[in-house]
């Protein structure tokens, strides 16, 4: 799959998961404000029920003080004694030129009803005065009730409002029609006057929530004169909580989204990372076969040489082809053993023969046998070895490719603008340890390189020209092994003015 392609899936796929999420985020916020407005018009129901109630309260209140003041007027005002007499009589049904309908019922001594009943127009007159006095107690009772509204107009607000409305029976309306609303949160109110002045209040009641959108106000008494007015205040403490139990569901639904967003980010690394190793595979195999192709050029051509009768007859001829042929069978030999050794760490297969080796003297060998090379570029090479413990426990031969492949590097990324100049030094450091640098003033490593050198295959940009030859392996093969004999090791570089790589190494407990 080509990248480009790889990357027009990442945008589409990008888009389409903001839309995703964009849209849940909106339906979110139309569930929430849906369920605050319900919530906001039961409150107001409830509270507007609660005022009701009151003013209700208030005139019964009214109605049962004053009728209580009052006799009342009935057919046994007849009788001076006040005993009511033996029950029995006639029952009417009236209706006032209002519209009210009553009973009226004659009550009296049997006697003295069947003697009025005798009597020749006696019942009849007697319905008709009945039925006068009962028109006349129903104009008085209705005065009387005028006469307790415009006591309640007049005088109900000058009551304190701690008798007009006990904080007790508020609770328990709020607590009633707050329920029949289908509302069972916690909640905390006050009242206050026109002034906002605290008349009394739950103790669990504060003005924090005034400008949180969880302050309902209800006015009290709206008959009240606008200085007398006082306001019924409710906040509930768990609403923010109730409001979001609404929208629990969505939960799962966020989380299979970003689930989604984690399974599409591994796939779009996993494939990035595949094109990248891939791409890094291609390299090596080219690097490969044109590390391996010169080699055995060579080795062909002094085959070829070989079949020459001019040169068989030639010793010194035949010793140089002969060295030919060894130097760059060793050369191929080299390169095949660095794969092979790659792929058994890899595998965790790779075999360590470890023994106390004398680092100072390796090194020294390697440099001799190095030194030439360098000089053939017009470089130099010094070594100062200057480290009094030098005797560590490794593999001699890792240990040896190690420092070579190091050296081998300094040549490969030397600078042709300068002549090259490369050093190696030893020298003791804290913690019983060898610390081992390689210093060059080559090319040097960009910074954004230098955290990727020790992974395999990867080569910088001027490494997949092929003028400098190699597999990407070399460095990965030093991290292998040094992290193997339990060393580490940095490097340090600047792009243009060089390079150092510095290995530590424990040493040899005596």
């Amino acid at each position: 799959m080509k990248r480009s392609t790889i990357w027009i899936l990442t945008i589409l796929m990008v888009i389409t998961f903001i839309g995703l999420l964009y849209m849940q985020l909106v339906y979110l916020g139309d569930i929430i404000k849906m369920r605050d407005d319900q919530f906001a018009e039961s409150v107001k129901r409830s509270l507007y029920a609660v005022s009701q109630h009151l003013e209700q309260d208030e005139a019964r209140h009214y109605l049962e003080e004053d009728v209580a003041n009052i006799e009342t007027s009935t057919i046994y005002a007849e009788y001076a004694d006040g005993n009511v007499p033996h029950i029995g009589g006639i029952k009417y049904s009236i209706t006032t030129p209002s519209g009210v309908e009553a009973d009226l019922t004659i009550k009296g001594d049997a006697e003295e009803i069947n003697r009025i009943q005798g009597t020749p127009g006696g019942v009849l007159n007697h319905y008709r005065s009945m039925q006068e006095a009962l028109k006349g107690q129903y104009l008085y009772q209705k005065g009387l009730i005028d006469d307790v509204i415009l006591n309640i107009i007049s005088q109900s607000s000058d009551r304190p409002i701690q008798e007009r409305a006990d904080t007790t029976v508020v609770r328990q309306y709020l607590r009633q029609q707050l329920e029949n609303n289908g509302l069972t949160l916690p909640f905390e109110f006050s009242i206050v006057n026109r002034n906002g002045y605290t008349l009394m209040s739950t103790p669990g009641f504060t003005n924090i929530e005034e400008g949180n959108n969880n302050m309902f106000v209800q006015t009290l008494f709206p008959n009240d004169p606008i200085p007398k007015k006082n306001y019924l205040k409710v906040y509930f403490p768990t609403k923010k909580d109730y409001i979001l139990s609404s929208i629990r569901f969505m939960i799962p639904s966020f989380a299979f989204s970003f689930i989604l967003l984690i399974i599409f980010i591994c796939t779009i690394t996993l494939a990035l990372r595949q094109k990248k190793l891939t791409e890094m595979k291609n390299d090596f195999i080219n690097n490969m076969t044109h590390e391996f192709k010169t080699p055995i050029s060579s080795i062909s051509l002094a085959a070829q040489m070989l079949n020459d009768d001019s040169v068989r007859k030639s010793p010194t001829m035949l010793q140089h082809i002969s060295t030919v042929i060894m130097d760059e069978t060793k050369r191929l030999r080299f390169q095949v053993e660095k794969v092979l050794q790659m792929s058994m760490f890899d595998r965790n297969r790779a075999s360590m023969r470890l023994q106390d080796v004398d680092a100072q003297k390796a090194i020294e060998n390697i440099v001799r046998t190095f030194k030439l090379k360098v000089e053939r570029y017009g470089g130099h090479l010094t070594a100062n070895l200057d480290a009094p413990d030098t005797m560590v426990n490794v593999d001699e031969m890792h240990f040896t490719n190690v420092i070579f492949n190091l050296l081998d590097n300094a040549v490969k990324y030397r600078s042709e603008s300068r002549p090259l100049e490369l050093n190696v030094s030893t020298r003791n450091i804290a913690g019983n340890r060898l610390q081992i640098t390689v210093s060059d003033n080559g090319i040097g490593i960009r910074k954004e390189d230098l955290k990727r050198i020790f992974e395999r295959f990867y080569r910088v940009s001027t490494g997949n020209l092929h003028d400098v030859k190699g597999f990407g392996l070399g460095l990965a093969y030093v991290k292998k092994i040094v992290t193997a004999l339990n060393g580490d090791i940095k490097v340090e570089s600047e792009f243009n003015q060089g390079t150092k790589f510095i290995i530590t190494l424990p040493l040899t407990k005596n």
